[in-house]
């Protein structure tokens, strides 16, 4: 008999995606270094489901946020309003998936 679950915790054990987010935003980490501890936390929640025996380890199930706003994302359902932020302001794809979570306010423009 196989064993398989359907996502595991995303944050991390010691809540580090939430604690580099919180970091990202306020600018003292670059989003490289966001990207990184991603990274860590992915391969880390890997290896421990694959240590426990687990014979189908679950992929794809890490958000930066909301898996319901990357799929959003991913069918390009994005309100009007943040276009133009985009296009004016050309940042990351992460800051667009940050910014229709929890609005835009950086450099006097908000959304």
């Amino acid at each position: 008999m196989q064993t398989h679950n359907l996502g595991y915790p995303r944050i991390g054990s010691q809540r580090e995606l939430k604690k580099a987010s919180e970091q990202y935003w306020a600018g003292k980490i670059s989003l490289n270094q966001l990207n990184q501890a991603g990274s860590a936390i992915r391969l880390h929640n890997w290896r421990l489901q694959q240590q426990a025996g687990i014979d189908l380890v679950p992929c794809n199930d890490f958000s930066y946020y909301d898996q319901v706003l990357d799929t959003s994302l991913m069918l390009g359902a994005i309100p009007a309003r943040y276009h133009n932020l985009m296009q004016d302001k050309q940042l990351p794809h992460l800051d667009l998936l940050f910014a229709m979570a929890r609005g835009y306010q950086k450099n006097d423009q908000m959304v």
